[in-house]
């Protein structure tokens, strides 16, 4: 009976490994813990494993591979001092895995799950803190149930896609970013801005009947009246010399990362959020945290990070970039 038990650990383990795909690197499975340990050699990352209901007690920047709405759940309240995310679009683009969010049937849904996860957020950032939270734009599908490849960029093609939304009608904007904007606020968040994010390397559209679009939205949110906000840190170039308070207009260009087959932050959109809304020590969260960029910025300003990535395979990659920046341990909690 022992014997079969430790191999199941043992088979448990292994599986693990594969969940997180390190190919080409050296491991022991330490038999019976549910744990993996790197060789004393080898500067990789620390991978965890969990039980479903132990809560997480966060003290160094880690990596959760799991559901956004299911960590939040189980980290302390008030344990980070801001928020930086992009969630996924609403039925720009499927993941490939179960449970992912964008592919909801209506808009409806998609935004009331976003309203539940930020919701969430909210308790686990401190009273004083700030949530920057980046969201894209898109255009009924006219219930064609398909998106077609555009010439300039082939990626957007989709095999499935959501109905247009009631009361919507084809070609129309959606309106997303304010529609969850207001869905926020409504939920009790304090909306402070709108920023807009100026992309000028924009990827080109083969549109005729519009101007091509070349700018996102950044919106500033806050728990309470009165939060932290460091504006000299987070000063800009003026135009004739000197520094200014950051205007609400960024101009940044994309930066894809080599690897990466998704829309990814460019750092120095991220840069003055964590300089703003963060102090050198502080956490910042990122619960959608894909490749890993808010990471990689709070890592060059001083700052821990706890990232949350549902799909395993991002958070290989992510683990991986952390640690080409300089960090000789990343550690990766399976929950």
């Amino acid at each position: 009976m022992v014997v079969d038990f430790l191999k199941m650990k043992y088979m448990e383990c292994v599986q693990q490994v594969k969940k997180i795909s390190y190919t080409q690197k050296a491991w022991r499975v330490a038999s019976g813990t549910g744990m993996l340990q790197k060789k004393s050699w080898a500067k990789l990352p620390v991978i965890e494993r969990v039980g479903k209901e132990q809560p997480f007690f966060v003290e160094s920047s880690t990596i959760f591979e799991g559901d956004a709405l299911t960590v939040l759940r189980r980290l302390e309240p008030q344990s980070v001092r801001c928020i930086i995310t992009s969630p996924p679009y609403w039925g720009l683009r499927t993941y490939g895995i179960d449970k992912q969010i964008g592919l909801e049937e209506t808009l409806a849904q998609f935004l009331n799950k976003l309203v539940s996860v930020f919701a969430e957020a909210r308790r686990v950032l401190q009273d004083d803190g700030t949530l920057w939270l980046n969201i894209g734009d898109g255009y009924t599908s006219g219930n064609r149930g398909y998106r077609a490849p555009d010439k300039k960029n082939p990626a957007r093609a989709m095999s499935v896609r959501p109905d247009t939304p009631e009361g919507l009608k084809p070609k129309d904007l959606l309106g997303v970013p304010w529609r969850l904007a207001f869905a926020l606020q409504e939920d009790g968040w304090y909306l402070r801005d709108d920023v807009v994010w100026h992309k000028p390397n924009a990827m080109p559209e083969s549109v005729k009947d519009r101007p091509a679009r070349s700018h996102e939205y950044i919106f500033m949110l806050t728990k309470s009246e009165q939060y932290y906000y460091d504006w000299q840190a987070s000063r800009e170039p003026a135009e004739h010399g000197g520094l200014r308070n950051r205007r609400s207009v960024w101009a940044v260009n994309t930066k894809p990362f080599a690897g990466a087959h998704f829309a990814t932050f460019p750092p120095d959109l991220i840069r003055p959020c964590v300089q703003a809304s963060s102090k050198p020590g502080d956490f910042v969260l990122d619960p959608f945290f894909g490749s890993g960029t808010v990471g990689v910025a709070c890592r060059e300003e001083g700052r821990r990070y706890i990232g949350i990535e549902l799909n395993p395979e991002y958070v290989t990659l992510a683990a991986g970039r952390l640690r080409q920046n300089g960090s000789d341990n990343v550690r990766i909690i399976a929950a």
